[in-house]
């Protein structure tokens, strides 16, 4: 089946959302590069506003959005960055935005969200909470509902980071992502497809949470059912519009278990010096885990995101 997108709807997208993004820099360290006997490029979306890619898919989606249903506002459910991103998204583009959010959230997601000025409802972390306490205030404000992945919109706005990317980094061999919902790694595989088709694309996944690596083994959705990792960001399941992506761009998803992850966000803490949370180091835990794969060759890793709770921290 045909994917309906474009490399011009790439192109858009990010005449789109570039005044509101920030170009984030491309990052590497000679000493894990020698870990890894590989030469690795870390796209720092840790450094992006409200602290993850997340930005990207919002502000694409809301700038999609007729001016009438603008003014009503957006409304999301959200276990904390799609949250902040779309808060401060809608705020930067004079949007009311309504955000139900899972009672156990990080404080550091909960507290960001308040200060961008969105409204925050809690309800229970279960995904038919999520929607159905999100559906209510969908009637009672008559926002328009953004999803935060499985979205078109939100897709193409979020395929904008490996867009950068590939303008920052040439030849790259490989490029790995997190894989939660799907919606960056669906985006990073449609950029790769249109501006980089040599370079393999691979997802990341934690072990308690590995619902995307049964989806796309077993070729149809599996929910996630109870995930139990310490990747608070890839928790939720794969959707209709992300699941097809994968399947036909993504070259395999790769399993890593939280210690794993816990090792590398602790070495690039340490050793990068920059934050990290615990999503994003899955990336370059798949790198230490498989070197034999990647050995000498040029990948790039998607930090996706920098929102952990310092109070709370594994390590």
């Amino acid at each position: 089946m045909a994917l309906p997108y474009k490399k011009s709807d790439v192109i858009a997208a990010y005449a789109r959302v570039k005044k509101s993004i920030h170009k984030t820099p491309v990052m590497t360290s000679a000493l894990i590069n020698e870990m890894a006997e590989a030469q690795l490029y870390f796209k720092c979306e840790n450094l992006q506003k409200a602290g993850s890619f997340k930005i990207r898919g919002a502000t694409n989606a809301i700038l999609q959005l007729p001016e009438l249903d603008r003014k009503k506002g957006v409304v999301t459910h959200s276990s904390g960055n799609f949250a902040q991103a779309l808060a401060l998204a809608a705020r930067n583009l004079f949007v009311p935005a309504y955000i139900v959010m899972p009672e156990n959230a990080p404080q550091v997601k909960v507290d960001a969200v308040k200060a961008y000025g969105a409204e925050i409802r809690f309800c229970e972390n279960t995904q038919e909470q999520r929607v159905s306490t999100m559906e209510q205030w969908q009637k009672e404000t008559g926002a328009t509902f953004l999803h935060p992945y499985d979205n078109t919109d939100v897709i193409l706005g979020q395929s904008t980071c490996a867009y950068e990317l590939f303008d920052q980094v040439a030849d790259l061999d490989n490029i790995i992502s997190p894989v939660g919902g799907g919606g960056l790694i669906s985006g990073t595989a449609l950029s790769a497809s249109f501006f980089s088709p040599e370079t393999k694309v691979y997802a990341a996944e934690p072990k308690g949470a590995d619902d995307a690596w049964h989806s796309f083994t077993y070729g149809e959705i599996y929910p996630s059912k109870n995930p139990q990792t310490i990747a608070d960001g890839l928790l939720t399941s794969l959707g209709e519009y992300t699941f097809p992506v994968i399947r036909q761009l993504v070259r395999d998803i790769f399993i890593v278990t939280d210690e794993e992850i816990v090792e590398a966000m602790k070495l690039v803490w340490t050793r990068m010096k920059i934050i990290i949370e615990p999503s994003s180091a899955t990336t370059l835990a798949v790198i230490l885990k498989n070197k034999e794969q990647f050995r000498s060759q040029k990948t790039a890793l998607i930090i996706s995101g920098g929102n952990v709770d310092v109070n709370r921290l594994p390590f």
